[in-house]
């Protein structure tokens, strides 16, 4: 039973191996367009991309996380909701936005990707879309990653009510030591002004 299994699992392995490469044309388009070192880790679980034996590569995977691979790289149509053990949060989002089919027509012209995807959509939440941030060159999961005059006005426009309610507790407390303090030294002065008499 045990010489069946291994021999089963590496024909698997080989199978599904094959046309599970990255598409390194997106991430070579995001580098060259934005002017900032991109990795392979903007769509994949590791930094290196999905070939080798680390953790997030085809190699180091489970026969249940294979399987879980093949049901990702099985979505060619849009909208289905996928979770591949080789790609991110983002990588896995743009699947589910376009579909394999569309990803992989894309590869001649990936800076069309930006296009593709919904200006909206938005994985860290910093106010930024993801497709901005494919096209910047920035981390899509990383909130604290992005053009940083971009995220001071988006950050800004975000808590304009606690920075005006900080200013205008910082102008009462300022106006109101002020008067305390004027108040202190009348009352020194007065002070003095008796023991001189």
């Amino acid at each position: 039973m045990h010489t069946i299994r291994i021999p089963l699992t590496l024909a698997a392995f080989a199978l599904l191996h094959v046309g599970a490469t990255a598409h390194p044309e997106f991430q070579a388009w995001s580098q060259t367009n934005s002017g900032r070192f991109v990795n392979c880790a903007m769509c994949h679980a590791h930094p290196d991309g999905p070939e080798g034996v680390k953790a997030g590569q085809i190699g180091s995977l489970t026969p249940a996380e294979m399987l879980v691979l093949n049901e990702a790289r099985a979505a060619f149509e849009p909208g289905k909701k996928i979770e591949s053990p080789i790609l991110n949060k983002f990588g896995n989002s743009i699947v589910e936005q376009l579909g394999r089919r569309e990803v992989i027509a894309l590869r001649p012209t990936p800076g069309a990707l930006a296009t593709k995807l919904d200006p909206a959509h938005d994985i860290d939440g910093d106010g930024l879309g993801d497709e901005r941030e494919y096209r910047e060159g920035t981390d899509p999961l990383d909130a604290q990653s992005g053009n940083p005059a971009a995220l001071f006005r988006i950050n800004f426009a975000r808590q304009r009510f606690h920075i005006l309610m900080i200013v205008l507790a910082t102008a009462c407390a300022l106006y109101g030591l002020n008067h305390l303090l004027r108040g202190l030294h009348r009352v020194a002065s007065r002070a003095q002004k008796s023991q001189a008499r």
